[in-house]
């Protein structure tokens, strides 16, 4: 009888073993198939390449998914500020992003210069606007000009430093339509809600319903820069990191180029 006992209580204990372990495999299983969502504040600029690069690298890391917030890149940097969650921050020019470094919540070692672009002058494609350059624009040849807030949007402010060294800002002001950023300046010449409008060289070759009239010269505005960094308090650091890293791989610098960014 005793031992008939004893290889009940032996049976007994196996079972549970066996149980527990199969529980810690399950577990283990689940917590590997776990997805982890990192979040790229980004210029609003960069959605149609980043859109792109985040496929691609969503298909070789399929416990990573990109979640993007674009914007302009003064918005952005605000959000940051006011401790918006985000893993990365894009944006598309140097001072706005250097306030958050020099705030602290970006670390200046995880911080590259990555690409950067061009600013253009763009109308609605097929529509003979009389207008060949910036400087047309202060001749009463349009009605509407759209143009980003040049306070928040760097397209904007790069906009207004052109149009200021052509000596052209002062005359056009009362035409100005100004935008959230630099996507609503290219739907509005799309939808003919404004006559013509200033944006980036790759927002232009986004778009087949607008067309570039005048590239302005580098020596207008300010270098045009887009850098890319970790936020300090991201909760996802390694995963963080390996996208960091990949952005600046010579596959996603040869897709940024195809989109009409330059190298930086």
């Amino acid at each position: 009888m005793k031992k008939v006992i004893l290889t009940a209580v032996a049976l007994l204990v196996s079972v549970v073993l066996f149980a527990g372990c199969q529980a810690e495999k399950g577990g283990s299983a689940k917590g590997k198939s776990e997805k982890v969502q990192i979040t790229v504040s980004a210029a609003a600029s960069l959605k149609d390449v980043l859109a792109e690069l985040s496929s691609v690298y969503e298909k070789d890391h399929p416990n990573v998914s990109i979640k993007f917030n674009f914007g302009s890149s003064g918005a952005l940097q605000q959000q940051i500020e006011q401790g918006a969650p985000a893993d990365l921050f894009f944006s598309a020019a140097e001072d706005k992003f250097n306030r958050v470094v020099n705030q602290g919540l970006i670390d200046k070692k995880d911080t590259v210069k990555l690409v950067e672009n061009s600013l253009v002058l763009i109308v609605p494609k097929g529509k003979n606007q009389h207008v060949n350059s910036f400087k047309d624009l202060a001749e009463g040849k349009i009605e509407k000009l759209a143009v980003g807030k040049p306070e928040s949007v760097p397209a904007g402010k790069y906009a207004k430093e052109t149009l200021t060294n052509l000596d052209v800002w002062s005359k056009v002001q009362s035409k100005i339509v100004y935008c959230k950023d630099v996507r609503q300046v290219l739907s509005y010449i799309e939808t003919g809600n404004a006559d013509a409008g200033i944006v980036y060289r790759t927002d232009a070759l986004s778009s087949d319903q607008v067309e570039t009239v005048e590239t302005a010269k580098s020596d207008l505005h300010t270098p045009i820069v887009y850098p890319l960094g970790i936020v300090k308090n991201t909760k996802h650091r390694e995963q963080s990191e390996e996208f960091y890293q990949f952005l600046q791989s010579d596959q996603a610098v040869k897709a940024m180029e195809k989109y009409g960014f330059k190298k930086g």
